[in-house]
């Protein structure tokens, strides 16, 4: 049994992004691991494994327009399923 499930993973388009405030923000709100937020002020890109995929979307569409939006269960994946 994995202990985060779900990759998340998304692109946010914005302005005055910064990817240090929102790396810091997710890793400090939203448990998880193996997080990735990297971009410009402009666009960003997050990668990131939780059990709460829907924090991860709701924060960031806070930030900007958030698209490219892909959610994959970990575990059906390691159990051979489609994820």
């Amino acid at each position: 049994m994995l202990e985060y499930r779900f990759d998340t993973q998304l692109l946010i388009e914005g302005h005055d992004l910064d990817e240090d405030q929102i790396n810091d923000y997710i890793r400090e709100h939203i448990k998880g691991d193996c997080l990735l937020a990297v971009g410009d002020d402009e666009l960003i890109k997050i990668h990131y494994h939780t059990n709460e995929p829907w924090q991860v979307l709701e924060y960031c569409s806070t930030l900007g327009d958030i698209y490219d939006i892909v959610v994959e269960n970990m575990q059906r994946q390691e159990d051979g399923l489609k994820g």
